[in-house]
């Protein structure tokens, strides 16, 4: 009888064991499931912001988290001026955090080659806490050929989601593939941007000025914003190529294009309209804040003469037009845009008849 009893109690063992091996078997294939989900929709991602809005958002609905962010380490801009040349302020993205200072926000993070669990530890965080309190954490370096890309924060509230004793296979497969994701995405961007910029100087050229002109007259119209243009044109500098020869010229341009980029927002626009010619485009911008960006993009050229490659200097002026958009209602949007450039160029032409070296700006709806 004792034998017996002692057979039902292994057997009473044995189910039990069957049934969490069962229930896990399945979590696991839950998990799976969900995880090959978010590969595939990384996989599919459109463009770099959709990208980021699939490894945010997407992973936070996903797999029920509380906070799930993403910072990426862009210590020269790239990431923000390929975001700003989609149109797209890094500082709008919800979650998004592009860290300049490498070195400080590595010295954050307690492993920099795999997955972290744990609790929720303060300093590890460069953003604001979510409203729900975070009781754990993952850390997910994102690990690209030429280095570390950045990290993936998932936050629980649950103290029990994220510890140290968790397995990390599945996690550290998704940081690798958002890795590569992100790698890709940048990349394509870079060859996009490669057919929209000029060789020399970097700025945007004219196909996509027409094109962002037309998409930011249409935008200001229907929500009835701001928008101004500045033509900025080098002074004389026909007579820089004939002194000190074209490859001189060509760095006086690049210096040029470097200064005006070095005061511009990230939604502004920069484009070589045509030889020694730069047109901006400044959205939700009126005439008199444009007036005085182009002081100081007069100010800060005039300031220090260029120097070449060869270890002489160039001294440099230019001379700048501001223009408004027009507000005539009955006027198409192709109008209003040519009619803003034709404006800004009038007024680059009236600083070169009273003295160069100046701005003069157009009179509202003139």
């Amino acid at each position: 009888m004792q034998r017996v009893d002692e057979l039902e109690a292994e057997n009473q063992a044995l189910r039990q064991l069957l049934h969490k091996l069962t229930n896990d078997a399945a979590y696991n294939e839950s998990v799976m499931q969900r995880f090959q989900e978010r590969e595939l929709g990384l996989l599919s991602a459109q463009d770099l912001p959709d990208l980021i809005e699939r490894l945010t958002t997407g992973l936070r609905t996903s797999f029920g988290l509380e906070s799930v962010r993403l910072v990426l380490l862009d210590p020269y801009g790239v990431v923000e001026e390929l975001l700003g040349a989609l149109g797209v302020q890094s500082c709008h993205i919800p979650h998004l955090y592009l860290e300049r200072d490498v070195r400080a926000t590595l010295d954050r993070y307690p492993d920099l080659h795999r997955p972290w669990l744990g609790p929720w530890v303060r300093r590890h965080q460069p953003f604001p806490s979510p409203q729900t309190p975070i009781r754990s954490e993952a850390l997910l370096p994102l690990r690209q050929p030429d280095g570390l890309a950045g990290f993936l924060h998932l936050g629980s509230s649950d103290p029990k989601r994220f510890h140290p004793q968790q397995g990390t296979e599945f996690l550290d497969r998704l940081g690798r593939l958002a890795a590569v994701c992100l790698e890709n995405a940048v990349n394509r961007e870079r060859l996009r941007l490669s057919g929209l910029t000029d060789g020399l100087t970097g700025l945007y050229n004219r196909r996509h000025l027409d094109t962002r002109l037309a998409e930011e007259v249409a935008r200001a119209k229907r929500h009835r914003l701001t928008l101004s243009c500045l033509f900025i044109d080098a002074d004389h500098f026909k007579q820089i190529n004939d002194r000190y020869g074209h490859a001189a010229g060509d760095q006086v341009l690049i210096a040029l294009a470097k200064r005006i980029r070095d005061q511009l927002r990230t939604s502004d626009l920069a484009a070589r309209y045509g030889g020694e010619e730069i047109a901006v485009l400044l959205p939700q911008t009126d005439l008199e804040n444009a007036s005085r960006l182009a002081e100081r993009i007069r100010e800060a050229i005039a300031s220090s003469p260029v120097e070449t490659t060869e270890g002489g200097t160039i001294p440099i002026t230019v001379s700048i037009g501001v223009a408004t958009l027009p507000q005539h209602a009955e006027a198409s949007l192709d109008e209003l845009a040519r009619e803003l450039l034709e404006l800004a160029d009038r007024q680059v032409y009236r600083a070169k008849e009273t003295g160069r070296n100046r701005v003069c700006a157009a009179a509202p709806d003139a």
